[in-house]
């Protein structure tokens, strides 16, 4: 019990520390993206009714590592993201979705 919380502090963390970068010119490596091109993608997965992803957001999708992404579905709420729609994201770029998210 103890190791799962403490992954699930780390994802915290490291999704905490993602997000805080998304506004700025600093950006880390998580799953194959850089977080600056995360923000491709923000508009599909926001708000009641988001667009369909542009080129440029599944081109960074294709380059993910979706199974790494997938561990991080459970704090996308925190920070705006529809998380059904952020599973979705695959399917509409032509991608299989993971079978763990």
């Amino acid at each position: 019990m103890a190791q799962s919380s403490g992954k699930a502090l780390m994802q915290w963390m490291v999704a905490a520390l993602l997000f805080a970068m998304l506004g700025s010119s600093l950006a880390v490596i998580i799953c194959n993206i850089d977080s600056n091109q995360l923000k491709l993608c923000r508009a599909a997965v926001s708000g009641r009714n988001p667009p369909n992803p542009s080129n440029e957001c599944c081109d960074v999708i294709r380059r993910a590592n979706l199974p790494c992404l997938c561990s991080y579905k459970s704090i996308l709420p925190s920070f705006g993201i529809n998380g059904a729609k952020a599973l979705a994201l695959p399917g509409k770029c032509g991608l299989k979705t993971p079978s763990n998210c």
